[in-house]
């Protein structure tokens, strides 16, 4: 009785860490979303940020406790100054109108810098839990499945939003990383 209210304590929090971590995804979902994306363009970036979702803690946990102290916060300022870069950047496309090149979600490079900038605080999260008895496994899969479900999401509203703001949209997105890039930060 004991042993399986210990398991849902620790199912409850992981998946509340889960959706925390997931909230990134969710919030550059929505000002990505807000640019103008199709379907096809969603999903693909959904999958790669729930597999740097599963990546970045995996990384963390088998990273270890010593560097736990050393790059806790620099993890979370490092995510702070890529969604200022993007936010800036799309803010300074909008209002420049076509003869600024957009950031490009569909590149590689693209895509990398998105999924990075929000699954790098899980890295961080994975060194905390590397020092607990966390189920690896299921840790990982919730985090994956959760921030790619959020990003999904997110991605969908800024989409649907978009269709109202028409122009204004690539401008209010890159207000909201930019305002979620300072909250990093600070």
């Amino acid at each position: 009785m004991i042993e399986a209210s210990l398991q849902t304590g620790q199912l409850l929090t992981l998946i509340i860490m889960a959706v925390a971590l997931g909230m990134d995804a969710f919030s550059l979902g929505i000002g990505i979303g807000l640019k103008g994306i199709r379907l096809l363009d969603i999903v693909k970036l959904s999958v790669i940020i729930g597999l740097f979702h599963i990546i970045m803690p995996l990384l963390g946990i088998f990273t270890g406790q010593y560097v736990s102290t050393l790059l806790g916060g620099v993890a979370t300022v490092a995510a702070g100054g890529l969604l200022l870069l993007l936010g800036g950047h799309m803010i300074y496309s909008s209002l420049r109108g076509e003869d600024v090149p957009s950031f490009n979600h569909r590149s590689v490079f693209g895509l990398t810098v998105f999924a990075l900038s929000v699954s790098i605080d899980s890295f961080s999260v994975g060194i905390s839990l590397g020092m607990f008895a966390a189920d690896v496994l299921l840790t990982v899969l919730l985090f994956g499945f959760i921030g790619g479900l959020m990003s999904i999401m997110g991605l969908l509203l800024g989409r649907k939003v978009s269709k109202g703001l028409g122009e204004y949209g690539e401008a209010l997105g890159g207000i909201i990383l930019l305002t979620f890039g300072i909250l990093f930060i600070l």
